[in-house]
């Protein structure tokens, strides 16, 4: 089965506020483009993905996504993370209405393709399916097969909501990469620890994030 992931992202200068403890402010847009294009590039390496839609209105982000590969999907309702990425899978199902779809979160650095594959093939079994975060707490990808809604419910203790939504939560050790995603300097440390991609590596060489 061929996927197509749907990955928001907010504003550059808005991301990544609960990294103030780690990166200064003006420091912080570098590292959330830097999240991105490792994401994308591991998403787009992976070889259950046909198709990575970003749904976003920063201009450079937008630019150095699609010179990797992705669609940019202008995000249209600007009412947040969850109108995002309803938005993004109607386009997306408007021109591919046989796709099954994931949403994938935009801060995986340490993302890889061959774990990211190991997720979507399990979650084939499944109508809606989703994968909790390393925290235990949030959610990193759902997903929806062709004939379902995304119904996405993403947000703070978005693994109880999804659940609470029908969606099936994936059991499934090993698979860090995909769970790993950063929003403070400890979840930095854990990704630099899994191993980041090289966008991601060379934005922190200059960071004190030991």
């Amino acid at each position: 089965m061929q996927w197509t992931l749907v990955i928001p992202l907010k504003a550059l200068t808005r991301a990544k506020s609960r990294l103030s403890d780690t990166a200064a402010d003006g420091l912080r847009p570098g590292l959330a483009l830097a999240f991105a294009q490792d994401t994308v590039a591991a998403a787009l390496a992976c070889a259950a993905v046909t198709d990575v839609a970003v749904v976003t209105d920063d201009v450079l982000a937008g630019r150095e996504l699609a010179a990797l590969g992705a669609r940019i999907v202008p995000d249209e309702p600007a009412g947040g993370l969850n109108a995002a990425l309803a938005h993004g899978a109607s386009l997306v199902r408007s021109q591919s209405p046989g796709s099954p779809l994931a949403a994938l979160n935009a801060d995986l650095p340490a993302l890889r393709p061959l774990e990211l594959a190991r997720v979507l093939d399990a979650a084939t079994e499944f109508p809606r399916a989703f994968l909790a975060d390393a925290a235990g707490t949030g959610t990193t990808l759902l997903t929806a097969s062709a004939d379902r809604e995304l119904l996405p419910a993403f947000g703070p203790d978005s693994r109880t909501r999804h659940r609470a939504s029908g969606a099936v939560e994936l059991p499934l050790e090993a698979v860090d990469s995909v769970r790993q995603d950063v929003d403070t300097g400890d979840d930095l440390r854990a990704a630099l620890a899994l191993g980041v991609g090289p966008r991601t590596a060379a934005a922190v060489a200059n960071l004190n994030v030991a």
